[in-house]
């Protein structure tokens, strides 16, 4: 962490290293860019999380040991993103509870997750609310940030601590004294998502793309009506700095994938499960408070008309 970096910057709240790349990779690396301060707060460090390869493999069922590792991913992929502002939730002035580790999930389908019950007392998503939040509206009021960035309601795909990185930050922006112009959630509309889902698959078959076939039907709840979708990121002048970042998330992401000449898609990569997912040419998001007319934006970054 460093000192306020003073308005007019960007702050992301996320739940596990790498989820500030997945969700939100192209945002954080369009302010980088343009000069303008961002922050990432990451709530645990992912302990819990499958490890993918052979490589690494001896990092699945040890929590500490992912967790060290995981840390070093994310502090690449934030120096690929220009990201330097960076903090882990329990490492804030004022935390006292100790460490926040990871709740764990179980997946259940490509598109529908299951997700698994806290084993532990450490889990991020058993804490008090206020107590989570408390810190993060200090720091919020220390940053000043133009833009705040999380979760829908749903966490995206349903993680119980992306739906606590949710409802803390929501939490943090009532008890903040600073006011937050604009509040922003990651989102997909679902035409983009459907034309890029069709155009892996295509892909797939061809032997182009790396990875199995995505269920064409199978949509997370970041996936919602385009009527909802009010502001867009162009990826590709970022493009190179998100790729990097998600080639440094080896224990998470693989099949890491530039594509030209496809309209609905700028690249690709896979999880765990093997399937093909998508870096859509344009990163979306929702408004979930404020005006979108009171932040002057990066020049890729633009209200949706």
């Amino acid at each position: 962490m460093r000192a306020s970096s003073g308005a007019g910057g960007l702050l992301a709240v996320h739940a596990h290293p790498d989820d500030e790349t997945l969700a939100t990779g192209a945002l954080l690396a369009a302010f980088a860019a343009a000069g303008r301060p961002v922050t990432v707060v990451t709530a645990t460090r992912g302990e819990r999380g499958e490890v993918i390869g052979d490589a690494l493999a001896h990092l699945q069922g040890d929590p500490r040991g992912l967790a060290a590792h995981r840390e070093t991913e994310l502090a690449a992929a934030l120096a690929a993103l220009g990201v330097a502002d960076h903090a882990f939730l329990d490492a804030l002035p004022g935390w006292r509870g100790g460490r926040l580790e990871d709740s764990g999930m179980v997946w259940a389908d490509e598109g529908r997750r299951a997700v698994a019950a806290p084993d532990a007392h450490a889990a991020f998503s058993t804490h008090d609310l206020d107590a989570l939040a408390a810190p993060l509206a200090a720091l919020i009021a220390d940053r000043r940030p133009d833009v705040v960035v999380t979760y829908e309601p749903a966490g995206g795909y349903g993680h119980p601590d992306h739906v606590r990185a949710h409802e803390v930050t929501h939490r943090a922006l009532a008890l903040t004294p600073h006011t937050v112009p604009v509040v922003l959630w990651a989102a997909q509309g679902r035409a983009r998502a459907a034309a890029a889902r069709r155009a892996l698959r295509t892909l797939v078959a061809a032997g182009a793309v790396p990875g199995d076939s995505p269920d064409d039907d199978a949509f997370a709840s970041l996936v919602v009506d385009d009527e909802q979708i009010a502001l867009e990121v162009d990826v590709r002048p970022v493009r190179t700095a998100v790729l990097a970042a998600l080639r440094a998330h080896a224990t998470q992401v693989q099949h890491v994938t530039a594509l030209d000449d496809e309209p609905d898609l700028a690249g690709a990569y896979a999880l765990s499960l093997g399937l093909a997912e998508p870096l859509l040419p344009v990163e979306q998001y929702r408004v979930a408070g404020g005006d979108l007319t009171a932040v002057a934006w990066p020049a890729q970054v633009a209200p949706v008309a």
